[in-house]
């Protein structure tokens, strides 16, 4: 348990060369880093779901790969190593990343938000994203000298970890990868294995001579800050892949508006709608119809709208005992938001709402309902 950096773990292999392994969770590091600073935060497993300060959060994250690496390794060495203080006096390691993860997370305001894009995301990148697109988001461009492979898989977490999925896009022994965290937090995230596909403007040695230019990235830490800025820019293409994907949270919310009972008092509900049933698809129609347009509509309109179908067939010829069933009706569409009174006036109106919804609700019953059920078959 480090003061710094918290729960870490130090693997030292017992026989020479003495190889050590150190793990270290870089949310850990920037959750004692907020701590430290005054800045409040929420934290749920490995994920900061609500922080006071996003700007300064951010700050501290980037500073960090510019950490003294070295000497912060070789202290934790000759505190595990004995032999650093005895055999090994005077030697240091060379110290390299065997395997750097670098995470971008998308915090959400509520947890109904990202449960109604995310399976529309996973869709997405599994359907659209194709070897020219991964290897793009890498930085990349695919060429037909590329030897290797370009694979995309989605796995259900539920009988791993919790319940729902991740899809990961593999360029040989690099990968991104998406996931939901907490349920709250969108993470979009770069593993690099092989650094040496990427590039980095670092001194190199040309036919005798030292001079700068663009080579492939080596595994010492340090060029932790070039791993940093590949993750990032192929993290941030990434999402501005996914940003095509349409948010249906305010859509669902309008279909979920209307296909739940209401609350009209402490004792009465006004029943939901199925946009699929016969006998919904005909009050709709009814209240949709032209002529209604301009001037509204009255109870006796309806009724007349309604003539011969099953919400006035069974009451009798009574005119009053018809008007009031229409008035129920009234009262239904009212509760729901799908109509609205005329001030100073007998009359009622469509409301914006109601136009948008009752016309979805026709097209897919009548046109798109049958045509996915016949693709289905």
């Amino acid at each position: 348990m480090d003061r710094e950096f918290g729960l870490i773990h130090l693997k030292l292999q017992t026989w020479f060369p003495l190889t050590m392994q150190v793990y270290v969770n870089g949310q850990e590091w920037l959750a004692r880093k907020l701590s430290a600073h005054g800045i409040g935060f929420t934290k749920l497993d490995n994920v900061l779901v609500e922080v006071e300060d996003f700007r300064r959060a951010q700050a501290f994250a980037d500073r960090l790969p510019s950490l003294p690496w070295p000497r912060i390794l070789d202290r934790w060495t000759r505190q595990i190593n004995p032999l650093m203080k005895q055999l090994l006096r005077g030697y240091q390691y060379y110290w390299v990343a065997a395997q750097i993860e670098y995470a971008t997370d998308v915090v959400f305001k509520s947890r109904s938000a990202l449960v109604d894009l995310y399976p529309r995301l996973l869709s997405h990148g599994m359907l659209c994203c194709g070897a020219k697109e991964v290897m793009g988001f890498l930085g990349r461009k695919l060429r037909g000298s590329f030897q290797g492979e370009v694979t995309t898989d989605l796995v259900e977490l539920s009988k791993m970890r919790i319940p729902g999925a991740r899809i990961k896009h593999r360029v040989k022994e690099n990968w991104l990868k998406m996931y939901d965290k907490a349920g709250l937090v969108l993470r979009v995230e770069t593993v690099i294995n092989n650094p040496a596909e990427f590039r980095v403007r670092r001194r190199v040695r040309r036919k005798g001579k030292q001079k700068m230019e663009w080579a492939p990235m080596l595994k010492g830490v340090a060029y932790l800050f070039r791993y940093r800025d590949v993750s990032r820019s192929a993290n941030s293409r990434y999402l501005d892949g996914l940003a095509v994907v349409s948010d249906p949270t305010a859509r669902v919310r309008e279909v979920e508006r209307i296909t739940s009972p209401k609350r009209v008092t402490s004792s009465r509900t006004a029943k939901a709608f199925n946009p699929l049933s016969r006998a919904d698809l005909e009050l709709f129609q009814a209240f949709m119809s032209g002529e209604h347009t301009l001037r509204g509509f009255k109870n006796g309109d309806i009724r007349r709208q309604l003539a011969g179908t099953t919400h006035l067939s069974g009451i009798g010829p009574e005119e009053k005992r018809r008007s009031a069933k229409v008035s129920r009706i009234f009262q239904r569409f009212h509760a729901h938001g799908l109509i609205a009174k005329i001030p100073h006036s007998r009359k009622w109106r469509t409301t914006r709402f109601g136009r948008r919804v009752m016309a979805t609700s026709i097209q897919v019953r009548e046109l798109n309902f049958p045509q996915l059920l016949a693709l289905a078959a």
